[in-house]
């Protein structure tokens, strides 16, 4: 255990020689301090999660081996902190959201997938038939289940069982890495789509992190025609630039936001129509509502604080619509064929790249801000881009 505890800090699955033994992260939301806890849990078989064809449910699952897999924020901010708003860690949990993969094993009811395809996994998958998944929104179904948000466990490991529907074959011409980066795209597209982000869309994006770069690339593949994006750091506004933002704007800390919000508007020669809000930071917030013209929308895509003081009353007399952003919902899709036409390129934001045996560091790159997109890779015989 002490050899375990040494090499792995979050949930995987190691696969040995007639079991996988699962090691987890333990967090304490009572003291916030992080705790290793390796223990084991039922042996499975080598070759993939055990599929029980006795289980009605089993019938339409599927198992694959994860090929790659990222150290994101939201994964690093429930290592460090135990909760993410109202999501509490209160018991070990496997960590990992964004994962792809190879078929290695599927249910008899499964049609669409065969053993061997390359597959892009959906982490949020519908428990019942609420009137959320009937209405078509099921990210807001209060009992779905989503890979690494409590209680639920998730994908950060070699081999990984998962609802067939909501995995995705991916083409050939779509790598393992960008079927990983399929899940932050999916945030850009929602958030968009929330947005009304069209031909001609002028468009205000604070932050420049992970997520505000997909929501700038996909702004642009729906058509906007200039692009304002915000940061703190100017290694993150020169990669907006390189993904085509057609402005950036340093802030500080401490800044007026409605300084900040002349600043865009001189830049764009007008007041922005759509503002997506990536940061959480209430600072920004209130920038993004000044900033917006009259009858436009701010989507809020970054969870700050639970409570924020913004100028509300502003934008009710200027009809700004305020609207929040969820996760996302029937994405994939559109997110594969952004990527196998090529209108969309996510293969400039990994930065870094990581055997899963070293994902103590990984988790350490991202926590320090380091980079963009850090990449976990699961497979030992392809640790290639």
């Amino acid at each position: 255990a002490s050899v375990i505890q040494r090499l792995f800090v979050f949930g995987l699955c190691l696969s040995a020689s007639s079991s996988a033994f699962c090691l987890q992260l333990s967090v304490f939301s009572s003291s916030w301090r992080r705790k290793i806890s390796p223990w084991c849990c039922t042996p499975k078989e080598t070759s993939g999660w055990k599929i029980d064809p006795s289980r009605s449910q089993d019938l339409m699952r599927f198992c694959c081996r994860c090929t790659l897999l990222e150290s994101v924020g939201q994964t690093v901010h429930y290592w460090q902190h135990g909760r993410i708003a109202d999501f509490v860690v209160t018991k070990p949990m496997v960590l990992g959201h964004e994962a792809s993969g190879r078929v290695v094993k599927v249910g008899s009811a499964v049609k669409h997938l065969k053993v061997g395809d390359r597959v892009a996994i959906e982490p949020g998958v519908p428990r019942e038939m609420d009137e959320f998944f009937k209405n078509g929104r099921y990210n807001l179904s209060p009992t779905i289940f989503f890979c690494a948000t409590p209680p639920d466990n998730g994908n950060l490991c070699r081999y990984y069982t998962h609802s067939a529907n909501f995995c995705y074959k991916l083409p050939d011409n779509v790598t393992f890495e960008e079927g990983a980066l399929i899940e932050p795209l999916s945030v850009g597209i929602h958030a968009c789509r929330r947005a009304g982000v069209t031909l001609g869309s002028t468009v205000l994006i604070c932050g420049a992190g992970p997520i505000g770069l997909v929501c700038l690339l996909v702004a642009k593949a729906m058509g906007a025609s200039k692009v304002v994006i915000t940061d703190l750091s100017s290694e993150r506004l020169t990669m907006a630039k390189e993904l085509g933002a057609d402005f950036q704007l340093t802030v500080k800390r401490g800044d007026v936001p409605q300084q900040l919000a002349k600043t865009v508007e001189d830049m764009l020669g007008t007041q922005p129509q759509i503002t997506i809000e990536c940061t959480g930071v209430e600072s920004s917030i209130q920038t993004g509502i000044y900033a917006t013209h009259a009858g436009g929308v701010v989507v809020l895509v970054g969870l700050g604080n639970e409570m924020a003081t913004i100028p509300l009353i502003n934008a009710a007399v200027r009809e700004v619509d305020i609207r929040g952003v969820f996760r996302y919902c029937n994405t994939w899709p559109m997110a594969i064929a952004m990527l196998a036409s090529g209108k969309v390129n996510v293969k400039p934001l990994v930065t870094h790249r990581f055997p899963l045996e070293q994902a103590v560091q990984a988790f350490e790159t991202t926590r320090q801000g380091l980079g963009i997109k850090v990449m976990l890779k699961c497979d030992q015989n392809d640790q290639k881009p």
